[in-house]
C-alpha cells in the first residue's frame, strides 16, 4: 500500500458540511440530547434544576453557556451518589456492555451500540486501511484504551495484535514476524521500541514492516513525530480524546491541528468562568458528546487548547483543535495515565515515616518517567511504597529518598520538567 492509498478516500457527509450545514447539525445533536438527558438522567436534571435552565427552550448553540461546566475531577464524588454512576447513566449498568475504572478512580461505560467510543473516522483520517495489521499497545485490562482503540480497526477491516503494553523484544519479535503493518499506543512507548529495537540489531525501516501508527495519551512534539517517522519510515498521526467521552479530534494527513469528531461539540472556555472565548484564544477544552447513555454535557476536560477554522487541504470542514498547550490544574497526564495529587496523597498516609513528597516528571529522549521525591529518616520500606504507588496509581515511579527539610516551603505536588521542542 502506497502512501497516497493512505492519504486518500471517501469522506463521510458529515466531514464534509458548510459552516451553515455543521452549525444546525450541532443544533439538532444537542436539542435532542438535552432533552433525552433531562428525561432520563438524574444528575443532569439536577443539574439544570439548579441553573434554572430549561432544555425545551435551547435554540442556538450560544445557549449551551448557560448550562454549569461539569469538572472531570467532579465525576469521583458523583459517580458515588447512588445507582448508575450517581444518576450520570440514563440506563442500568447491567444494560450496558463493559464498565472500566480509570485513575481517579473513575468509571468509565461502555454502552453496546456499534463504535460506541468514535474513534473510526478518526482511524481513517490517521491512515488506516482494510488489510493492516495492527498492534495495539495499550492496556486491555481494567481502563479502556486497548477495547476502545480495537473497534475502530475492526470497523475499518484491519486485524489486531492485542499486545498491551510491556515485553518490549517480545513486541519487537512479533512486529518483524508477523509483518506487523500497523502500530497503536504512546509515542514514549514507540520511542522505547525503537531504542530497544536499535540495541537488538535491527534496522528499523528494513526488518520492520510498520507504515501507519495512531498516538495519543501524552503530548506529542514535532521533533519526537520527525524522529520516529524517521527511524521506522512510518505516516504518524495523534487522536486526542479521554477515557469519560472517546474520541474529541484527530489529525488528517496534512496535520493542520486536531479535527472536531462528528460525534461532539467542542467549546474553549475560560477556566474559571466557564464562559466561551473566541476562536484563537486559549481557554479550557469543553466537550459535549452526543451520548445518550452517557450525557456529560459541557465537560471540562482539564486540557489547554484554541479552536483554528481555517480550510484544511484534506476537504474535511470540521473545525479543529490547535495543539494541547498545558493542563488547567495539578493533575499531569504521564505514559498516557492521569495522575492526581490526591491518589498520590492517599499512598503516601499509609507510611508515617514521609514527611513530605513530590513528584517530577521529565522526558530523556522522548520518554516519560516520572521520580517520587520523599522527605523521610531511615526509610527502609521503599519496595512497600513503590508496590502500593503501581497498586494505585497503575505506574512505577523511580524514588529519591532525602532528609526532612531538603524540599523547598513551597513546592507543587508535581513538577512537571518535560520539554517539548
Amino acid at each position: 500500500m502506497t502512501r497516497k492509498d493512505r492519504t486518500e478516500g471517501i469522506y463521510s457527509r458529515r466531514e464534509v458540511l458548510d459552516e451553515s450545514e455543521r452549525r444546525q447539525y450541532y443544533q439538532i445533536q444537542i436539542k435532542d440530547l438535552l432533552s433525552y438527558a433531562y428525561r432520563y438522567s438524574e444528575d443532569v436534571k439536577k443539574r439544570f434544576d439548579r441553573a434554572q435552565f430549561q432544555a425545551s427552550k435551547f435554540k442556538t448553540l450560544s445557549d449551551l453557556k448557560h448550562i454549569p461546566i461539569l469538572k472531570k475531577k467532579e465525576l469521583i464524588f458523583l459517580q458515588s451518589m447512588g445507582p448508575r454512576l450517581g444518576g450520570l447513566l440514563t440506563k442500568d449498568m447491567g444494560e450496558l456492555r463493559r464498565i472500566f475504572l480509570s485513575p481517579g478512580p473513575i468509571f468509565d461505560p461502555e454502552d453496546r451500540e456499534e463504535d460506541y467510543w468514535g474513534w473510526t473516522e478518526g482511524f481513517y483520517a490517521c491512515g488506516f486501511r482494510s488489510g493492516d495489521l495492527v498492534q495495539v499497545t495499550f492496556p486491555y485490562h481494567m481502563t479502556p484504551a486497548g477495547l476502545m482503540f480495537e473497534e475502530p480497526l475492526k470497523n475499518l477491516g484491519c486485524a489486531v495484535v492485542p499486545a498491551g503494553p510491556g515485553n518490549s523484544a517480545t513486541q519487537l519479535e512479533i512486529m518483524q514476524k508477523l509483518r506487523v503493518t500497523g502500530y497503536v499506543g504512546t509515542p514514549s512507548y514507540l520511542m522505547h521500541l525503537a531504542q530497544k529495537g536499535e540495541e537488538m540489531g535491527l534496522n528499523l525501516r528494513k526488518d520492520l514492516y510498520m507504515e501507519v501508527a495512531f498516538v495519543t495519551g501524552e503530548k506529542f512534539s514535532e521533533k519526537l513525530r520527525a524522529n520516529l517517522e524517521k527511524k521506522f519510515d512510518i505516516i504518524m498521526r495523534q487522536g486526542y480524546g479521554t477515557a469519560d467521552v472517546g474520541c474529541i479530534g484527530y489529525e488528517c494527513f496534512h496535520k493542520t491541528g486536531l479535527h472536531i469528531a462528528n460525534r461532539a461539540f467542542v467549546e474553549i472556555c475560560h477556566p474559571d468562568t466557564g464562559i466561551p472565548l473566541k476562536d484563537g484564544e486559549v481557554g479550557e477544552i469543553v466537550v459535549t458528546a452526543f451520548n445518550k447513555t452517557y450525557p456529560l454535557i459541557r465537560l471540562a476536560t482539564g486540557d489547554l487548547s484554541y479552536i483554528e477554522r481555517a480550510p484544511c487541504p484534506c476537504g474535511r470542514t470540521s473545525p479543529r483543535l490547535g495543539s494541547i498547550v498545558g493542563r488547567v490544574d495539578t493533575t499531569a497526564r504521564i505514559k498516557g495515565m492521569f495522575v492526581y495529587p490526591h491518589q498520590v496523597e492517599q499512598v503516601i498516609t499509609r507510611f508515617e515515616e514521609i514527611k513530605r513528597w513530590q513528584i517530577e516528571v521529565t522526558n530523556p529522549g522522548g520518554i516519560d518517567e516520572m521520580n517520587l521525591i520523599i522527605e523521610a529518616s531511615n526509610f527502609k520500606r521503599e519496595e512497600d511504597l513503590l508496590h502500593k504507588f503501581r497498586e494505585k496509581i497503575k505506574l512505577r515511579p523511580g524514588l529519591t529518598v532525602v532528609a526532612p527539610g531538603t524540599l523547598p516551603p513551597q513546592i507543587k505536588p508535581i513538577e512537571d520538567k518535560r520539554k517539548w521542542d
